[in-house]
């Protein structure tokens, strides 16, 4: 009997054992130890209007240059999107191609153009983390083109530099994690901070001046202003040279060159159109935007 006992003891001693083996690090999901692999996360949204369908794709950055694709994911109807990018710590740079989104001022749904894109740079990211909230927008495509036409490239320091003065020049703290006001939806501006009415009366800005120059397609406006922000001036040019506006639509006294004032006065001037037309629904008037006209209005175009 005695024996028997003994024998049971063993027996719970060997099943609890296997219980602390197998049980540790399970209730948390997460794996640790040698060989354990951390995925890391990006998720946010891709906004033109919240761009359906469209395609992003994750870059690791490599000495300032796009690397290699860590992963890609679809946006839903929100221009929402998650994607795991395993082990990898460094700056990472976004990509959205494809897709349609409504457009703020025709309302029209509209297919992102063939070689139309929207990118935004996280300066850094540690390996394993979770990185939520993140923008992609024409501002965050400014700030990228701005980046990687600087001395080094995608660096980290670059990359904190170009999004803080893209932000700085639209009066946005924060482009790459503040959520852009929409303004097709009715009383968007009530509760709505100063940063997302901003960032949200620009995106329209530029749709509004797309179709004050006929362009069929407005992404192809984000494509200009990348351009034009690419060399730090928003004057037109890429250094030297002249801007090239896709689509053949037809601009009165420029032709198909982008005009020199067009990511200043032409802006604001846009902004004040769309801010007094029937597709602005976010209850907000043009006097409510004054600082960011203004700042439109006087700027040098330095970013």
């Amino acid at each position: 009997m005695k024996r028997f006992k003994n024998h049971q003891a063993v027996i719970a001693l060997t099943i609890g054992s296997l219980f602390m083996l197998f049980g540790c690090g399970s209730g948390s999901g997460s794996a640790s130890g040698p060989g354990a692999t951390n995925a890391g996360m990006i998720s946010g949204t891709a906004v033109k209007g919240p761009v359906n369908s469209g395609t992003m794709r994750a870059y690791a950055v490599n000495n300032g240059a796009k690397g290699v694709e860590l992963a890609s994911a679809m946006t839903d109807s929100q221009g929402n999107f998650s994607m795991n990018i395993d082990n990898y710590a460094g700056p990472v740079m976004l990509l959205m191609s494809g897709g349609t989104y409504t457009d703020e001022a025709t309302g029209s749904v509209m297919t992102m153009g063939m070689s139309d894109v929207m990118t935004a740079l996280i300066p850094t990211m540690s390996s394993g983390a979770t990185v939520t909230g993140i923008q992609v927008t024409p501002l965050t495509s400014m700030a990228q083109a701005m980046a990687g036409s600087m001395a080094s490239g995608m660096t980290t320091t670059n990359c904190e530099t170009a999004n803080t003065a893209v932000g700085h020049y639209f009066l946005v703290n924060d482009i790459l994690h503040t959520m852009p006001m929409n303004p097709l939806v009715d009383g968007s501006g009530t509760g709505a901070t100063v940063d997302m009415r901003n960032y949200g009366m620009t995106l329209a800005a530029m749709t509004q001046y797309a179709k004050t120059l006929g362009m069929p397609d407005s992404s192809g406006m984000v494509t200009a202003m990348m351009n034009d922000a690419s060399d730090g001036v928003m004057n037109g040019m890429m250094s030297s040279t002249s801007i090239t506006m896709g689509g053949g639509m037809s601009m009165m006294g420029g032709g198909t060159m982008m005009q020199s004032m067009a990511g200043t006065t032409g802006l604001a001037a846009a902004m004040t159109t769309f801010m007094g037309s029937g597709m602005n629904k976010s209850g907000l008037m043009a006097s409510d935007m004054m600082a960011l006209i203004s700042q439109l209005t006087t700027t040098n175009g330095t970013i």
